[in-house]
């Protein structure tokens, strides 16, 4: 994965973990379920398009 698209995800999966400890400090466990799960989605897919990059650069 190159340096940009690399940085992006490791900012924005920081930003999402940050998230859901800040809806749990303010008593909000709905929105820290829901960061939550979209902070799962979104590392995984990170995880996806890594592979995706890696097989393609392979080929």
């Amino acid at each position: 994965m190159t340096r940009m698209p690399a940085l992006l995800f490791a900012v924005l999966g920081t930003l999402l973990l940050v998230s859901i400890s800040f809806f749990m400090s303010t008593h909000q466990p709905w929105l820290a379920l829901a960061a939550s799960v979209v902070s799962i989605f979104f590392i995984g897919f990170g995880f996806v398009v890594k592979a995706k990059m890696r097989r393609k650069s392979q080929s």
